[in-house]
């Protein structure tokens, strides 16, 4: 790829990303069409594809450009996010924990993955498991807190003492976010 094409490859991405974060979907997908063959796009362009999918409700299909994002870029938090979410989605929990551990091994300090991880793992029924990552997560960033007590996820372990616990100590601690 020459330099003009890279350029105008980096502005489409640009282009499809301002959509996304506007909540434009749809408008994202037909710029990044513009990109050419899906089979010869990169990591982040895949990732893009993906989320414009997964905004659209259309899970299934944003797994295929997550997926191969994901081995282009196994390092990459947003894209192991995104799949997690289509896989939760998609009822493949297994597959959900799967992609963020694998994050995790790249990414041991994102709290984030931490987090998501824990509601996937409540979902579940891995209850240590789960309860061992929301006190990471908490333990990393308190605020985390006031999204707990919203989060349906932990609703099969809300009523266990060590759950009670770790939050009631994540109230406790000064908030760094």
């Amino acid at each position: 790829m020459n330099h003009k094409d890279r350029l105008r490859s980096r502005k489409i991405r640009r282009e499809a990303e301002g959509y996304l974060e506007l909540g434009m979907p749809q408008h994202a997908l037909r710029a990044l069409g513009r990109l050419g063959n899906p089979a010869l796009l990169d990591a982040e362009a895949l990732c893009l594809w993906g989320e414009g999918l997964q905004e659209l409700g259309r899970y299934f299909e944003a797994l295929m450009p997550l997926e191969r994002a994901a081995r282009m870029a196994p390092g990459d938090v947003r894209v192991h996010l995104a799949l997690g979410w289509c896989y939760k989605r998609t009822a493949r929990l297994d597959l959900a924990i799967g992609a963020l551990e694998r994050s995790l091994k790249v990414n041991p300090g994102e709290t984030l993955l931490h987090y998501n991880l824990a509601c996937y793992l409540s979902l579940a029924g891995l209850r240590r498991r789960a309860l061992g990552h929301l006190a990471q997560a908490l333990a990393m960033v308190p605020i985390y807190r006031q999204m707990v007590e919203e989060e349906a996820d932990f609703d099969p372990i809300r009523s266990d003492p060590e759950f009670q616990a770790i939050c009631a100590s994540a109230r406790g601690q000064r908030s760094v976010p």
